[in-house]
């Protein structure tokens, strides 16, 4: 006989474990809601785990420079204040309200009802665009992200891409790998010039208006790369990796048939992050609005101006102001 699906009962329901969802989640322990988060994800830490947890990041305020995992890591930490009840690797699917509950229904048969929700779901779900000739080379010396590091140290290492991600792996691959190679299909890069002018200085091999036309290995893995230019020159490289980095697809799934205002992938919302929806909040670079700018930091923000109103809107006596966290404990 099944097992009847959890059900459980709290006052704010984040959806997306990212950086603004976890600082969301910290933010409503300090106003002292219960709280559950959503993410369809195994790990809380939304893009930044999945896709480059070892790059350093330059504007989070307050550090120079931190990791990628690092970050995650401080945010979990601070959250974990809160107590929240994470519920993930699960898709957040249907949307319901019984009395003054909004009721979320999970991928796994899981139902959370909530007093209130804050979408921090990013650009949503991802799945990398694929290289088409690395049809069968996936998991097998061709990656989409570089979740460590040190797995390829000593390497012969062929970046595909001229996107941003792209050139931060040659720069993050660079001091670890043997070789980095990097191959973009146009002669124009698509990543901040400033990011094109440190690829170009260290030196590394960069072949452009080109693309990976085959790979080949044995059982061991990958041995080499072959790379057709337009001119019709064929080049084989000595590789035992290739970072396919060619941007993702990405999508909201479900969120999309709730009844929101969306713009594009993202979710418009007024000055307070609430949605056209009520009791229906967001947040972070789901979140849309006239001048936005999509960054960690202004998430960040957003996640605080948001609970602080999701808390008011729930107990209307209670103050916008939460007060100094200084103040606290």
């Amino acid at each position: 006989m099944a097992e009847p699906a959890a059900e459980y009962d709290v006052d704010l329901l984040i959806i997306g474990a990212g950086p603004s969802g976890l600082f969301a989640a910290y933010y409503a322990g300090f106003r002292e809601l219960s709280v559950a988060m959503v993410d369809s994800l195994p790990e809380p830490g939304g893009q930044v785990t999945a896709m480059y947890p070892e790059k350093m990041i330059f504007d989070v305020a307050g550090f120079p420079a931190i990791k990628g995992r690092d970050l995650v890591t401080a945010l979990v930490e601070q959250a974990a204040q809160a107590k929240p009840l994470y519920l993930l690797g699960r898709q957040a699917r249907g949307l319901s309200e019984v009395g003054d509950r909004l009721v979320v229904t999970l991928a796994d048969g899981t139902s959370v009802r909530a007093a209130a929700i804050l979408i921090t779901a990013g650009i949503g779900e991802f799945r990398p665009r694929p290289l088409p000739a690395g049809d069968g080379w996936l998991g097998r010396g061709m990656v989409h992200f570089v979740p460590s590091l040190v797995a390829h140290q000593d390497q012969d290492v062929v970046v595909v891409g001229g996107g941003d991600s792209a050139l931060d792996w040659v720069l993050a691959l660079h001091p670890i790998a043997r070789s980095v190679t990097l191959v973009h299909r146009r002669a124009q890069f698509r990543a901040l010039p400033s990011t094109v002018r440190q690829v170009r200085e260290l030196g590394v091999s960069i072949i452009v208006d080109a693309e990976v036309a085959e790979l080949r290995g044995d059982d061991l893995g990958l041995q080499e790369v072959d790379v057709l230019v337009k001119s019709g020159d064929r080049t084989t490289l000595a590789a035992q990796s290739v970072v396919a980095a060619l941007g993702f697809l990405a999508d909201l799934g479900p969120i999309e048939s709730w009844g929101l205002d969306l713009d594009h992938r993202a979710v418009r919302v007024d000055s307070t992050m609430r949605t056209g929806r009520d009791r229906i909040y967001a947040a972070g670079d789901v979140a849309a609005y006239d001048g936005k700018v999509k960054l960690i930091a202004t998430g960040f923000g957003e996640a605080a101006t948001a609970v602080n109103n999701i808390a008011v809107a729930l107990n209307p006596g209670a103050h916008l102001f939460p007060g100094h966290s200084s103040n606290a404990g």
